[in-house]
């Protein structure tokens, strides 16, 4: 695996970069040498067919999945190895544990613990990982409750919400272990149409905040809504990336343009 360095100006490293990034699922390619960088305080989006590989590249940030080939570095550090008598080493779980700490992760189901309240749900990760005294834990919970709109509803149970509420917990969720950057597994494709607004309006106040984030999206209008760069994937590989504006405006590649039209954007 090459594990070079990253290249960065001094004044503003990137929060992200990946390099040469390859994973496979037996004979199938899922990702296929990946090169990307994400700037602090950016949103990106991942955008592209079923299959294209943009799941499977948040998950290999998040080291949910082991990576085959390649490199990922959050704000300069390698995850995953180390160098050992100027070898490179897979880390123990627990040492990956702590590096996944630093990366917020919400998924399209939302993952939330059904025998906790919210707040419990929110505050179980800063008191047992993170070892938060209670009282302050809980009084973040409670800010970032408020932050998200959920304040009111602190003391009832996952089932008691409804889909949009439940990932505005699982959001705070993540807030609440103070992660470097979000990562967002197709935060509203489990949501019916009305609920979308209230997820997109939460990811938008983030990025007025100046959270890092990495997006995977199949609604367009949410990626075009909340996001500084559109990245487009399409079997294992990046085909296309730049400004949003410009990538929906102006396509520069027949493949997202042909994509585009699909979903209905001409």
């Amino acid at each position: 695996m090459n594990h070079s360095p990253p290249s960065s100006t001094p004044s503003a490293p990137p929060a992200l970069q990946l390099r040469g990034v390859h994973k496979r699922f037996g004979e199938f390619v899922a990702l296929e040498g990946i090169d990307l960088d994400v700037a602090e305080r950016e949103v990106l989006a991942l955008i592209g067919p079923s299959g294209s590989g943009k799941s499977t590249l948040v998950r290999c940030v998040h080291q949910l999945l082991p990576i085959d080939a390649g490199a990922i570095y959050l704000e300069g550090e390698l995850q995953g190895y180390q160098r050992v008598d100027g070898t490179l080493r897979a880390m123990s779980e627990t040492a990956i544990a702590r590096q996944r700490q630093r990366i917020g992760m919400v998924f399209q189901q939302f993952n939330l613990f059904p025998h906790m309240t919210v707040l419990r749900n929110i505050t179980e990760g800063p008191v047992q990982v993170l070892g938060e005294n209670g009282a302050e834990a809980t009084a973040r919970a409670e800010a970032l409750l408020d932050r998200v709109g959920l304040l009111a509803k602190k003391d009832a149970y996952p089932r008691q919400l409804s889909g949009g509420q439940q990932q505005r917990v699982a959001i705070a969720r993540a807030l609440a272990m103070r992660p470097r950057a979000m990562l967002f597994d197709e935060p509203t494709s489990a949501l019916d149409p009305e609920l979308v607004g209230e997820v997109l309006a939460v990811v938008k106040d983030l990025a007025q905040q100046g959270m890092t984030m990495l997006i995977v999206t199949h609604e367009i209008a949410f990626a075009r809504e909340v996001a500084d760069r559109v990245v487009f994937m399409e079997a294992g590989r990046i085909v296309e990336q730049g400004p949003a504006a410009r990538v929906f405006a102006a396509p520069s590649t027949e493949r997202l343009r042909a994509f585009l039209a699909r979903v209905g954007v001409a």
